[in-house]
């Protein structure tokens, strides 16, 4: 399994280090051709706007959008958040616009107004997640095919899935609770499996 992590700006070596922890091959990505061979990618946590520029300036926009309509599993957290969503009530710059959700940026205050929070998230486990908020995000609306994964207690979502999309207001990369990365890697696990079962149909066609 290798699973990229977007390294130009932002929270990317603690995400690289909690997926070596999972004995998984984290390269970092920082131009378009090191998105060859991914079976999943990260967007971290950072400046959204720094972020977006960077990628843009590198090339990386299209390339990754083209991935995820193939069916390339991406998760993104807090700013990473904002760049898949396809709106953002906020925000003038031009995301990735792939996932099914209003987001809005900052929306519990600045850098004094972090917090952390325990989440329900029956995804994850019976446990509470215990989610670190810095200048978060939060989802105000979300398409029918979006799964809602977790909220504060006033009805915020935090956290979200549409397929193969995962996002999150939070940081998981500054715990060490490994449970959302385990989970975003049951969801590329499984599209692995899938790509699997269809080579092996595929095999079955030609020799009969």
């Amino acid at each position: 399994m290798r699973v990229g992590v977007l390294a130009l700006q932002g929270t990317f070596i603690e995400h690289i280090d909690l997926l070596r922890q999972l004995s998984v091959d984290a390269p970092p990505i920082r131009l378009p051709s090191d998105l060859d061979t991914l079976d999943g990618l990260v967007i971290p946590g950072g400046e959204s706007t720094t972020m977006l520029r960077l990628m843009s300036t590198f090339g990386l926009l299209g390339p990754i959008r083209r991935m995820a309509q193939r069916g390339l599993p991406i998760w993104g957290t807090c700013a990473g958040m904002i760049l898949l969503a396809k709106s953002v009530s906020n925000y003038e710059m031009e995301t990735l616009g792939i996932m099914d959700v209003k987001v809005r940026r900052n929306a519990f205050g600045s850098q004094i107004d972090s917090f952390e929070a325990d989440l329900e998230v029956p995804r994850a486990g019976k446990e509470p997640f215990h989610a670190v908020f810095i200048r978060a995000p939060v989802i105000e609306e979300a398409a029918a095919g979006v799964e809602i994964l977790a909220h504060l207690p006033d009805g915020a979502i935090v956290a979200a899935r549409q397929g193969r999309l995962l996002a999150c207001a939070f940081h998981p990369e500054f715990t060490h609770d490994l449970r959302f990365h385990r989970y975003f890697l049951s969801i590329v696990g499984h599209r692995l499996s899938q790509g699997a079962k269809e080579k092996a149909l595929r095999g079955d066609e030609l020799v009969s």
